[in-house]
Parts: C-alpha cells; sequence; structure tokens
C-alpha cells in the first residue's frame, strides 16, 4: 500500500481521487445518452466532489506532480466542460433540431469546449508542482459547470428560453478565459 503515498506512483491516493472523478464523468455520460438526467446529474456533482478532493489530498500528502496536474485537467476536461455542455444538449436541444438552426447550437458548443479546454490547457502551463495560486485567472471549469447548472434550472422554470440558454454558455465560455482573478479556495 506504499504505493498510495508515494509521490511519483500514477496510482498515488490524489491520483486514485482524480481517477474517480474520471469514472464519475464517464458514468454521467452513460446517463445522459439514456435520458437519464437525475443520475447524470447525481455524478456531475460527485465527479466534483472527488475535484475538490484530489486537490486536498496532493497538498496534504505532498503528492503532487506534473502527472497529477496534467490528470486533473483531463478530469476536469470530461466532468466540467465536455458533461456540462451535453447534459444542456440533451436536456434542452435534443429533438427540437426541426425549431433551431443546428448549425448555429453546434457553433457555440464548440465554442464552449474549446474555451474550456484552451482555458485548463493554460491553466497546466502556469500550474508549478506542489503550488497553488491564490487566485485563478479566469473561471475554473467546474465554476463554469455549476453556472450552466445554474441556467439549466432556471430554464426549467420557464423565465428563460433556449435563446438565452446559448447566449449564457457563450458568456461563460469567454469567462473561462477572462482575465476576471477569481479566489482559489
Amino acid at each position: 500500500m506504499n504505493f498510495l503515498f508515494n509521490k511519483y506512483s500514477h496510482f498515488n491516493l490524489a491520483n486514485i481521487v482524480t481517477f474517480f472523478n474520471i469514472t464519475c464523468g464517464i458514468f454521467a455520460i452513460y446517463f445522459l445518452t439514456h435520458d437519464e438526467f437525475l443520475g447524470a446529474a447525481l455524478f456531475a456533482w460527485l465527479a466534483g466532489a472527488f475535484d475538490i478532493f484530489d486537490g486536498k489530498i496532493a497538498r496534504k500528502f505532498n503528492l503532487s506532480t506534473e502527472f497529477g496536474i496534467q490528470l486533473d485537467s483531463y478530469a476536469d476536461f470530461l466532468s466540467f466542460v465536455i458533461v456540462p455542455a451535453m447534459f444542456i444538449y440533451f436536456a434542452i436541444f435534443d429533438g427540437k433540431e426541426q425549431f433551431f438552426s443546428m448549425t448555429f447550437i453546434a457553433a457555440v458548443f464548440v465554442y464552449y469546449v474549446i474555451s474550456g479546454l484552451r482555458r485548463l490547457i493554460q491553466f497546466n502551463l502556469n500550474a508549478n508542482e506542489g503550488e497553488v495560486e491564490k487566485y485563478f485567472t479566469g473561471i475554473p471549469t467546474p465554476l463554469g459547470a455549476i453556472l450552466l447548472w445554474i441556467v439549466y434550472l432556471v430554464f426549467l422554470t420557464g423565465y428563460i428560453n433556449e435563446y438565452f440558454v446559448l447566449f449564457f454558455m457563450v458568456l461563460v465560455g469567454y469567462l473561462l478565459n477572462s482575465k476576471i482573478k477569481i479566489k482559489h479556495l
């Protein structure tokens, strides 16, 4: 069991928690593709919990490595960029193709995914092993996912329409790479 606390093991405790994040993202996608939105939401939120704990464990037990930094960003891309985009698509737009310009919808979703990916790559380029910045530059992808979740919940109330959801996705995509400073918790 020494590998759990071996900084250079790819299966140390922090990385295993990150693998659980990835697993939750995969399960969320499974549920999305089967129109089981409650199951998808549950696994998306579990992925968020694992994302919080992997960093805390890495810092507490000095397990932060370049591999772990990269792994965490891949997990974040899946769980906090791909899953929320798929959630919005399947929950709001799937089956309504005849009412909306699918080219426009595709452009918005591609913009959001590329924005999230760009944000994570830039974060990795600026990250140093074992260090935590006091502020994020641009909103972190988990916060972007939470904002999309909130807009989905507001959409369910009927106060906003599909076009506002698309506008909000573009806005969040922009904020992911903005110069806004967000205090690191």
